[in-house]
C-alpha cells in the first residue's frame, strides 16, 4: 500500500470558534489569528493506492459554492485537489471510492462539481461512503448545524447512484469509547465512529508499513486540540467530544498510533507522549517520513 497527502488548499475560520471555552490569550500563540479574528486551517485529504484500489478521503471544500458563500472562508493556496492528485499522476477518473467522513461542506464540497446547471460526482468511476446513521443526520439537519449540510454537496451524491453505507450497527459509543467495524473496502481499512463533533463521523484507521495511521478528522481538527479542553465550539456536544478525546488518546498513546490532521496547517502527523499536564505531542512529521 502507498499513502499520499493530499493537499487542496487553505481556508480561515474564527479562531474563537475552532477552540470553544479556550481564551484568545491561549489559543493565539497555537495559530495566530488576523484582525478579523480568522485563523488559517488547511483542507488536506488522503489518498489510499493498493493495487486497483484508489482510496480518496474526504475531498476538500470544493469549487462550486457562489462568491458570496467563499467570501466568508478567504480560500488561499495554490493547491487544489486536482492538482495535487495529478501531481501524483492520478485524475479523477482513477479514484475508486470516496470515504467521506463526514458531511460539512468543507469535507465533502470536492465530492460534486457544478457542470452549467447539472450537479455531478467530481469522481465518475468512484463509490461514495457515508453511514446510514450520519446521512440521517445530514440530511435532516438541526438548525444549529444546518448551515454545514449543503444540499448541492449531499443530495446528488443519492441520486447519481454511487452512494454506499459502511456498517454502522455499532455507531453508539460505550462511556465514550469509539466504536469500530472494518472497512469491507480494504483489510487494512476500518472506521471509528465518533459522536461528538457530528452523528456517526467516520474516523478511518489503517494499518500501514507496521504503524496504525488514523485520520482524525475534526475529532482532533489539528496539534492544538490534543489538549482535552481544546473542543469546538462547532461540535454538537462537546461533553461526548471530551470523553471520546480521552478514551481515543490513551488508546493512541499505548499504541503508538500515528495521527494524520486534515485542518492542522503545519503538521500533517503526529506522535503522542504522557506528561505531567496530560496527553501532549511527541513529534510531528510529514507523512513521506514514514
Amino acid at each position: 500500500m502507498k499513502l499520499y497527502s493530499i493537499e487542496t488548499g487553505l481556508f480561515k475560520l474564527d479562531g474563537g470558534a475552532m477552540f470553544g471555552v479556550v481564551p484568545k490569550s491561549i489559543w493565539n500563540k497555537l495559530n495566530p489569528a488576523d484582525d478579523n479574528n480568522m485563523c488559517e486551517w488547511a483542507l488536506r485529504c488522503l489518498l489510499l493506492v493498493e493495487g486497483d484500489k484508489r482510496i480518496l478521503i474526504d475531498t476538500g471544500i470544493g469549487n462550486k459554492q457562489d462568491e458570496r458563500f467563499f467570501s466568508h472562508y478567504y480560500l488561499s493556496g495554490d493547491d487544489s485537489l486536482e492538482s495535487s492528485l495529478g501531481i501524483l499522476g492520478f485524475t479523477p477518473a482513477d479514484i475508486t471510492d470516496v470515504i467521506l467522513t463526514h458531511l460539512h461542506f468543507d469535507h465533502c464540497g470536492g465530492a460534486i462539481l457544478r457542470e452549467e446547471d447539472e450537479l455531478i460526482p467530481a469522481f465518475p468511476n468512484a463509490h461514495y461512503w457515508s453511514n446510514e446513521a450520519h446521512w440521517q443526520w445530514a440530511t435532516q439537519p438541526n438548525a444549529r448545524e444546518k448551515a454545514s449540510f449543503l444540499k448541492d454537496n449531499i443530495l446528488p451524491i443519492a441520486s447519481s447512484g454511487k452512494l454506499k453505507m459502511v456498517n454502522s450497527s455499532i455507531i453508539d459509543l460505550v462511556e465514550g469509547r469509539l466504536a469500530s467495524s472494518p472497512s469491507n473496502i480494504l483489510p487494512e481499512l476500518s472506521f471509528r465512529f465518533a459522536n461528538g463533533h457530528t452523528k456517526g463521523m467516520m474516523l478511518p484507521q489503517i494499518q500501514y508499513n507496521g504503524y496504525t495511521i488514523m485520520y482524525m478528522a475534526d475529532l482532533l481538527p489539528s496539534t492544538g486540540h490534543i489538549p482535552l479542553p481544546y473542543v469546538m465550539a462547532y461540535d454538537m456536544f462537546p461533553l461526548l467530544t471530551l470523553d471520546e478525546k480521552s478514551a481515543f488518546l490513551n488508546e493512541a498513546v499505548d499504541n503508538q498510533y500515528i495521527l494524520f490532521f486534515e485542518h492542522d496547517p503545519i503538521n500533517e502527523c503526529c506522535t503522542l507522549v504522557r506528561t505531567d499536564k496530560g496527553i501532549r505531542v511527541k513529534e510531528t512529521f510529514k507523512l513521506s517520513e514514514i
